[in-house]
């Protein structure tokens, strides 16, 4: 994917993670803290779609939000390919469980 593409991917994964924990609870404490902090988001890099949804099931045992985002396949990529993972909002030590060995994007 392109530098667009990818940056496009991510925000929807931002803004999917955003809308499964309000809709769940729009009071939860975790979305409060995190507006109020800036909504901090990191882009990681993982070798393959096997290792993302690894990542995903690891995430939700964990208790997190983690939501694939597949593409509309309407630019560079097929239609229906699982492109990004968002994980949280969550406190960083539990994303750091998941996601600590990854190399930033």
């Amino acid at each position: 994917m392109g530098k667009g593409k990818i940056a496009a991917q991510c925000s929807h994964a931002t803004l999917a993670c955003y809308k499964t924990i309000l809709r769940a609870d729009p009071s939860h404490p975790m979305l409060q803290r995190w507006e109020r902090l800036g909504q901090a988001k990191v882009a990681l890099k993982v070798d393959s779609e096997e290792d993302m949804l690894l990542l995903q099931a690891q995430a939700v045992s964990l208790g997190l939000c983690a939501q694939v985002i597949h593409d509309a396949g309407r630019t560079q990529i097929a239609s229906g390919s699982a492109t990004v993972l968002g994980v949280g909002p969550a406190p960083k030590s539990k994303i750091d469980e998941v996601t600590g060995h990854l190399k930033l994007l």
